[in-house]
């Protein structure tokens, strides 16, 4: 066996132990099943926005079908520069549903982060100790403030993550960007079994006031375009890993779309990517190098069998991931998708040149996002 056999042997056993501790993880998250309880927490929804005219109308026609007392719930909205209708769609929003707490403020960019920015911007105006965030592209489920204030009187936590889901179409390409997502919540969900949380989404994130000055806000992570939960989360853990809960229940899965253009998709994930180097977590920051490492792997064994070189052990690396991200993603799959049926054959080949690309383009390169450029 060369030396690069036994590298990539190496890699591919540290690889499957790390997914086998998140499957293990995973199983020891519970669902968490609502009691009949009246509601009692009050909630500041915050959604920051930039050009969303096409999909801040679904948004807010989704929150205002909450099963939930008006009276209990403000929405602050922050706009981000909008050059398009966006806040005329809010405003028309508004002026139709005068009985709701709502408020709209324009950013200040006061940092490198313009969604820390408006966060930042939105918070201090919070009439309620419950901060809510979630995204303008996204729908909320009718129960999702119903199941979080049950969540909250029964297990008190002073942050709490949930689940993002893709709404698809049938089509290959969302497919992907399904199952690239299922693993990453796979591997939310399986942080938290084994207690080392270091994933989370803004667009379904909640955390009190309180807990957000004592950790000091986003204070230390302002110089990263993003992280505004994942970089927070990582902040909460080190500072009170007990306050931190994950919410695992399918009326607290909130749902948003995948991308149709391969570049957009491309640069949304390097954005994620991107976060990895400010990671607090060393065992986030190792998990991330062994996934890049077990990716790169692949596509150097599968050039190697391009170029006429075909080893057996190659394929055997290949099927050993396989199997083990299968079942990481099948624990996903049945939480999110209620156990529909998948076959992730074509994405699992296609999948460690994407995420090599990603892993390496964000160590160097800049990213876009909503029509601006972030540089590392």
């Amino acid at each position: 066996m060369g030396i690069i056999s036994i590298v990539f042997v190496v890699i591919l056993f540290i690889y499957t132990a790390f997914i086998a501790q998140l499957i293990w993880g995973f199983k020891k998250v519970n669902y968490f099943e609502v009691t009949d309880s009246q509601p009692k927490t009050a909630f500041t929804i915050i959604v920051p926005f930039r050009n969303e005219e096409k999909d801040l109308p679904k948004l807010l026609a989704s929150l205002s079908q909450l099963h939930y007392p008006k009276h209990l719930i403000q929405f602050v909205l922050v706009d981000d520069f909008s050059n398009d209708n966006s806040v005329r769609v809010y405003n028309q929003w508004r002026m139709a549903h005068e009985s709701y707490d709502t408020t709209l403020l324009e950013n200040l960019h006061l940092s490198y982060s313009p969604k820390k920015d408006a966060l930042t911007r939105a918070i201090p105006i919070a009439k309620h100790d419950w901060i809510v965030t979630t995204d303008a592209d996204c729908i909320v489920n009718n129960n999702w403030l119903l199941t979080l204030d049950n969540y909250i009187q029964t297990n008190h936590p002073e942050m709490v993550v949930g689940a993002v889901m893709y709404k698809t179409k049938n089509n290959w390409f969302h497919h992907f960007q399904q199952l690239d997502l299922m693993s990453l919540q796979g591997t939310t969900i399986g942080s938290f079994g084994i207690g080392k949380p270091f994933m989370c989404n803004g667009a379904n994130f909640a955390y009190t006031k309180n807990f957000f000055a004592e950790i000091g806000g986003f204070g230390g992570i302002n110089d990263k375009a993003s992280g505004d939960d994942v970089l927070l989360l990582q902040k909460a853990v080190s500072a009170n890993l007990e306050k931190v809960h994950y919410l695992k229940n399918n009326d607290f899965i909130v749902t948003t779309k995948p991308e149709n253009d391969l570049f957009k998709l491309f640069m949304q994930r390097v954005r994620w990517a991107s976060k990895t180097s400010s990671y607090s977590s060393t065992y986030a920051k190792f998990l991330a190098v062994m996934v890049l490492l077990m990716n790169i792997s692949l596509v150097v064994g599968f050039c190697f069998t391009l170029c006429g070189n075909i080893d057996w052990l190659f394929l055997i690396i290949f099927l050993v991931k396989y199997l083990v991200d299968y079942i990481l993603l099948n624990k996903s799959n049945s939480y999110l998708r209620n156990g529909k049926f998948f076959v992730p054959i074509s994405s699992s080949i296609i999948y460690p040149l994407f995420s090599s690309l990603v892993g390496i383009y964000s160590l160097f390169g800049s990213f876009r996002w909503k029509g601006r450029t972030f540089r590392k």
